[in-house]
């Protein structure tokens, strides 16, 4: 049997952009997807700590070092600038493998989506 568990997640990352005129996604500082066990074009869902909306996008790879979390596109609506989001990803796993998986968690500084180490 397969089941669906968490992988990685950013909890309580600051959304410093919103842009309704790009095509769709979220744009990611890469040390945050780096520490985190993410990549570009992965399938994630978004929480808004802010606002309750939930709903699901993929990852394109933001400047190193900037701090950038960027919604685009239609998701720009559900999100303002210096909300508070959740950013998680999910795999699909044996039962068994996934009693053992320990997924990566990262929490970033809250003023500028720094890796905390």
């Amino acid at each position: 049997m397969m089941i669906e568990v968490l992988k990685s997640k950013i909890h309580c990352a600051r959304v410093t952009e919103a842009n309704l005129n790009y095509m769709g996604s979220i744009t990611i500082d890469e040390d945050l997807l780096d520490a985190a066990n993410m990549i570009a074009g992965e399938k994630v869902y978004i929480a808004d700590n802010n606002n309750g909306e939930r709903f699901e996008t993929y990852i394109i790879k933001g400047e190193r070092g900037s701090g950038k979390i960027c919604l685009n596109g239609a998701a720009a609506r559900k999100v303002q600038p210096d909300d508070i989001i959740i950013i998680m990803s999910y795999a699909l796993m044996d039962f068994e493998e996934a009693k053992l998986f320990k997924p990566s968690v990262i929490f970033p500084d809250p003023a500028t989506n720094k890796v905390v180490k």
